[in-house]
């Protein structure tokens, strides 16, 4: 679970308001698509959720756990993969898979099984001894996503997870992402590929100008008064951030 109540955050000594009054709930076993132009306030919403900045007003929790008073708790049931990974690149695959199994303090038959089964799936298998810095763009955001996955999370935080993803790699996360809301655990992820959101998420947040504008399942989105039965979550994306 993932509540936001009425959190704001401004840069520049408040001249500029990148999220203002945000308030929002994600469920357990659901999968929240959050939509917004370049600049609208998602990335740093998600990293007031994770923990990376502190809200200037607003209270964040995740599961329960208060992200300002709780840091530890929240975190210890979280993980995130930012739209820009910064990784240990001297370390091999494996030597950076085993740090994060460490960290998250996860046991040794565990962390060998869910290892074995993320690289046959993102066909690492072959690469997880060397240096990641000789990896491509794809395999390190595959190392990455993998990284994630192991602690078995209740909450996962992605910020635009599918960029550099082959095909295949694209359609087993996806079935991923099911499989883990199923298991009553909580998806946050933001994404530009409208027909992936339309058709993977539960629930989709719009946000423009740092305020969410729109929010509900696809069949609410679409009953609003300012949108069209049968239209596109583009078409309504485009007409609730132009208003």
């Amino acid at each position: 679970m993932i509540e936001l109540t009425g959190v704001t955050k401004s840069y520049n000594r408040g001249k500029i308001r990148a999220v203002d009054g945000l308030t929002l709930s994600v469920k357990p076993g659901e999968i929240f698509g959050f939509l917004g132009p370049n600049g609208a306030g998602k990335t740093t919403t998600i990293k007031m959720i994770v923990g990376l900045l502190r809200p200037d007003a607003g209270k964040i929790l995740v599961e329960g756990h208060d992200v300002a008073r709780e840091p530890l708790k929240a975190k210890q049931v979280t993980t995130y993969v930012p739209d820009f990974p910064a990784i240990y690149e001297r370390l091999t695959g494996l030597e950076y898979l085993n740090f994060i199994g460490d960290v998250y303090g996860v046991p040794k038959a565990e962390r060998l099984e869910r290892i074995g089964k993320w690289l046959e799936i993102f066909e690492l298998a072959p690469a997880v001894t060397n240096p990641i810095q000789s990896y491509s763009h794809g395999m390190k955001q595959k190392i990455v996503l993998t990284a994630a996955l192991l602690p078995a999370p209740r909450v996962m935080v992605l910020d635009e997870p599918l960029v550099g993803l082959d095909p295949r790699a694209a359609h087993q996360l996806k079935e991923m992402f099911r499989e883990h809301c199923e298991a009553g655990k909580t998806l946050f992820f933001s994404t530009h590929i409208m027909e992936v959101a339309e058709k993977l998420c539960d629930r989709i947040g719009i946000i423009h100008r740092g305020r969410l504008v729109a929010s509900g399942t696809m069949e609410e989105l679409k009953a609003l008064d300012r949108t069209e039965a049968g239209q596109s979550l583009e078409e309504i994306f485009l007409e609730v951030t132009e208003k």
